[in-house]
């Protein structure tokens, strides 16, 4: 193959220049210069290994959606949900974890740049492996997996560009206007379903791309189509939702008791597409210094918190969650002196309030020898001390008697599909079509420890239960938005009513380097 390239300004020392001379057979590596592929006749010349290729795909998307940065802060720290208060100097960052919270971030904010290049990369490398002339499971997967990274660029910023993959990078890539990457994304997944197994629940059949992965986002496309469209939402549409999540259903997907267990990384009837990512951001970015496990002796990062009202809309003690409060089960519990063990050492799971115990029993300490109790309420952004604030974990440490292969399995184990967020956008589904989804979501919740029934379930109801189920799995901001809440005010967010807020501003750097692109409204 004919290559072109493009070189960065260098000075080539002489003796490097004889050497080019000498020699006739040049391979140009790909460090300073920019190499693609010779358009014209020859065209895009393919992938060497395709199925390869697509591994190192996966691998990639798990390691972009492990982060705790980029697209999960997109997603949850800018919602109700999540808060990283600075304390003293810790969690300051020049205000870039603020910005999420307070929906003030610009043009030029961090995260934003790298999610808008680690997706449309991973749209781009989907393409290549497409166009290489795959056999059809390597192929539907490709489609999978460029439809996933196409929505959340749909979603978060609205316009997505595309570039084909015999362009080099004179070309200015072409943008899709959000409708048209709608349409977009239903076509690849609607062609991956062609090449998918069915799938069915384990761990071993739920880390690739099925059948039942292209349903689960063909019903959460379907659900947001009034957004993404800018339309009315209509039966037919909603009707899609509901279809799509009876086929999952239909492959033996369903609801399971015991919330915290389906986490682990063991088999479970709910999760149906798990990312090899590591887990370690999940655990510890909001557990103190002083909590520890046997992986990680130098305890937690001690940042993200949880606002007190979104506590509140749990069951249970307002103000203590150690174990036989009667909270409902997904509010979860402390180990007290009397429940703390090796098996849990001592760390808790969901909601961690009030004072914090080790895996003996022992009260823990904050860093200057007080209580370690974490409060409540976090009175601001700024100025607090290094126990303000509850904390979240639903994925948790292993415990030390874990054989290594359930350890490192553990380790590569996030859940991006789950079936309890498709029974409940089957709930969705009907309540928009208006029926009565109150006893689907009474179905969820007689699953779930000391959850009372509910008499009746409004839209705020449903968004409330979606909350309290999946809080901190990467779609509160996707259900905010499209429940219409996302812009209204929350503790210490204080801007409101800004319709333009429901997307992010097209990083600068992308505006500048393609043309083609037009910045959001209001940035």
């Amino acid at each position: 193959m004919k290559l072109k390239t493009v070189f960065k300004p260098v000075i080539i020392p002489i003796l490097v220049i004889a050497s080019f001379i000498s020699c006739t057979d040049l391979e140009i590596e790909e460090t300073d210069s920019i190499i693609s592929a010779e358009t014209g006749d020859s065209g895009f010349p393919g992938l060497a290994d395709p199925a390869s290729s697509l591994n190192d795909l996966y691998n990639k998307v798990g390691g972009d959606f492990s982060n705790q940065e980029n697209q999960y802060a997109m997603s949850e720290v800018s919602t109700d949900v999540l808060l990283i208060p600075t304390r003293g100097t810790d969690w300051g960052d020049n205000g870039i974890w603020r910005q999420m919270h307070t929906h003030t971030w610009k043009s030029d904010h961090l995260f934003i740049l790298n999610a808008w290049n680690n997706l449309n990369q991973n749209v781009f490398r989907a393409s290549e492996i497409i166009e290489s002339n795959p056999d059809a499971s390597t192929l539907a997967e490709a489609k999978f997996l460029r439809a996933f990274n196409m929505f959340f660029v749909m979603d978060l910023f609205g316009s997505v560009p595309f570039r084909e993959v015999d362009e080099g990078p004179e070309v200015n890539p072409r943008v899709l206007t959000r409708s048209e990457a709608y349409n977009f994304v239903e076509s690849d997944l609607r062609d991956a379903l062609n090449g998918l197994p069915d799938g069915q629940p384990g761990v071993a059949n739920t880390e690739r791309a099925t059948k039942a992965a292209v349903n689960f986002l063909l019903a959460k496309l379907y659900l947001n189509a009034s957004v993404y469209n800018g339309t009315e939402t209509d039966n037919a549409t909603m009707q899609k939702v509901i279809d799509a999540v009876d086929d999952i259903k239909a492959q033996g997907f369903a609801l399971q008791e015991g919330y915290f267990q389906i986490f682990e990384p063991t088999d479970d009837s709910e999760t149906i597409w798990f990312i090899k990512g590591g887990i370690g951001n999940r655990i510890w970015n909001g557990l103190h210094y002083n909590q520890n496990s046997p992986d990680n002796g130098g305890g937690g990062w001690n940042g993200f918190s949880t606002l007190s009202e979104f506590y509140d809309t749990f069951e249970g003690d307002p103000n203590s969650n150690y174990a036989g409060n009667g909270q409902e089960e997904r509010r979860g519990w402390v180990p007290d002196a009397t429940t703390a063990n090796n098996e849990n050492l001592g760390i808790g799971y969901g909601f961690l309030i009030g004072q914090q115990f080790d895996e003996q029993g022992n009260p823990l300490k904050n860093r200057q020898g007080g209580p370690l109790v974490f409060s409540k309420e976090i009175p601001a952004l700024v100025g607090n001390v290094e126990e303000t604030g509850m904390r979240i974990i639903k994925y948790h440490p292993f415990d030390p008697t874990d054989t290594e292969d359930k350890i490192n399995s553990f380790r590569q184990h996030q859940i991006m599909f789950r079936y309890a967020d498709a029974h409940l956008m089957k709930a969705e589904a009907m309540l928009r079509m208006g029926n009565d989804a109150t006893s689907l979501v009474n179905e969820l919740r007689q699953t779930r420890t000391n959850t009372s029934a509910l008499s009746s379930v409004s839209e705020d109801i449903l968004l409330e239960e979606r909350g309290r189920e999946l809080y901190i799995e990467f779609w509160r901001r996707n259900d905010l938005v499209r429940f219409g809440k996302f812009t209204e005010p929350w503790s210490l967010k204080e801007i409101s009513g800004d319709s333009n807020l429901n997307l992010f501003p097209i990083p600068e750097t992308a505006i500048l380097s393609n043309p083609n692109l037009v910045q959001n409204p209001g940035y």
